[in-house]
């Protein structure tokens, strides 16, 4: 087996970020865990301010779910801190607007990356944006 480094970790979790559907993520999944890659992917949607705090706890509690990382503080801090990073490059662009998409989270041994694919805007005027943080655990 393959010996993965953070920018194929971060490369599965932007791959994920970006299934259309629950079946397209399920079979990303499989492929990734046969590489030894556990994964996990949560739909997100809402005004973007008042939601930071939901979006870290959804991909903490999905990344938890599918055994991505266990009931440990510093795994959950690990995709916590992820997760706020990449959440913090897309919000000059989301402040005040809805946003809409796909948290993607990928862990390799001690590599986590946490990818953000949301459409941000109003109706169908969205602009796109991808976030992305990593962290060693």
């Amino acid at each position: 087996m393959k010996n993965f480094g953070s920018k194929d970790i971060a490369s599965a979790a932007i791959k994920l970020s970006l299934t259309v559907d629950r079946q397209e993520e399920k079979n990303l999944q499989a492929e990734l865990l046969k590489l030894g890659i556990r994964s996990a992917a949560v739909d997100y949607g809402g005004e973007f301010i008042s939601s930071v705090m939901k979006m870290v706890e959804r991909a903490v509690v999905s990344a938890k779910r599918e055994g991505v990382i266990n009931d440990s503080h510093a795994e959950e801090g690990a995709v916590a801190g992820a997760t706020r990073e990449a959440l913090s490059q897309i919000m000059n662009k989301a402040i005040g607007l809805n946003v809409g998409g796909k948290i993607g989270i990928a862990r390799y041994n001690d590599h986590v990356s946490v990818a953000i694919f949301f459409g941000i805007g109003l109706l169908h005027l969205n602009e796109i944006a991808i976030g992305l943080g990593h962290r060693v655990v």
